[in-house]
């Protein structure tokens, strides 16, 4: 009698870190503020205003929040409170005019020489004031079709130089997905640049594992890391490790910030985020005012304030900490300062 073979014993793949912090992440809000230390200050957070725009916020992102601080800049980014239920005028569900400049599906032209592709939808954090908040993401992703639209839209129009890589956050794609794009992109001789704009690399730094970094240092173009960091408290030691991996792959990294009342709208605040970014080997690029999409009113800073900050900020810090100051106008030729 000849005995059975052993089964061989199937282990399921292992998943990256990231994506397990990914999994963790909070979503209740009552838990949020339990972590911190507030559950039981009334905060005005809203059950409707979570349907509508879900929490979602990494806990190392959490860990970086004041215990007992309700004002806290890195919270108020992300709770969602009954002001977000309130109409204003002048507020919409496209503040940028993303329906109007589509090019394909998930495909972006607004400016000269550039095309931007919505990559995906998801992100790892929910940032109340997100522009994109309403953007039909199910219907209008340039991964739909392995990319194919996207990828003949840009082959076709030689005066495309250089692509972006938007969402949702590009880098909530699983890096093989990505290098999938980008094989595809790397036929197309007309392409000098990639951009990528993240947020991943500030609230999940995990992201940045080593297949990403092989990734991105095989690309064939000069690449640009455009982060979105708010505030200086942002940054800690995982993110300065992050980044600091992202500068020895070749990578040039920027930071946009978008003005947000109670969160950084003193030139203390502006001030210390330059700096703080800087400290990490990001160099300051825009200085958003907000985008005018429904449900973020509350954090609108006017324009003679934010005027004034810039102008306060300018005389506090050299010219290269100093971010442009501009506003994206739906229909414009590139961003329209301030």
């Amino acid at each position: 009698m000849i005995p059975a073979a052993p089964i061989a014993t199937q282990h399921a793949p292992v998943q990256p870190r990231w994506q397990q912090s990914w999994r963790d992440a909070v979503r209740d809000p009552r838990e949020l503020l339990a972590l911190l230390g507030l559950g039981q200050v009334a905060m005005g957070i809203s059950d409707a205003a979570a349907a509508q725009f879900p929490l979602r916020v990494p806990r190392g992102f959490v860990a970086r929040m004041r215990r007992g601080d309700p004002a806290d800049p890195l919270l108020r980014q992300v709770l969602p409170l009954d002001e977000e239920l309130r109409p204003v005028p002048g507020f919409s569900l496209d503040a940028v005019g993303d329906g109007a400049a589509k090019a394909a599906d998930g495909v972006i032209r607004k400016y000269r020489g550039r095309a931007l592709l919505v990559s995906t939808g998801s992100c790892a954090v929910h940032c109340r004031y997100c522009f994109r908040r309403h953007f039909p993401y199910a219907e209008e992703t340039a991964a739909a079709a392995g990319w194919r639209g996207a990828i003949d839209l840009i082959g076709a129009d030689a005066s495309i130089e250089e692509v972006i890589l938007s969402g949702g956050d590009p880098w909530s794609l699983a890096t093989a997905k990505l290098a999938e794009l980008t094989d595809a992109l790397a036929a197309v001789p007309h392409l000098k640049r990639l951009r990528i704009h993240t947020r991943l690399p500030v609230v999940l730094p995990e992201r940045i594992d080593r297949a990403l970094l092989d990734w991105v240092a095989h690309l064939p173009w000069p690449v640009t890391v455009v982060l979105h960091a708010n505030h200086a408290a942002e940054f800690d030691a995982s993110v300065d490790a992050a980044l600091a991996q992202l500068r020895a792959a070749g990578l040039t990294l920027l930071n946009q910030a978008v003005l947000l009342a109670g969160v950084n709208d003193s030139v203390d605040a502006l001030a210390a985020l330059s700096e703080r970014g800087f400290e990490a080997g990001v160099l300051p690029y825009y200085l958003h005012q907000l985008d005018r999409v429904q449900g973020a009113a509350h954090f609108e800073v006017s324009d003679d304030d934010a005027r004034r900050l810039h102008a306060g900020l300018a005389a506090r810090l050299s010219g290269y900490l100093v971010p442009k100051l501009v506003r994206e106008v739906a229909g414009d030729s590139g961003k329209r300062p301030l």
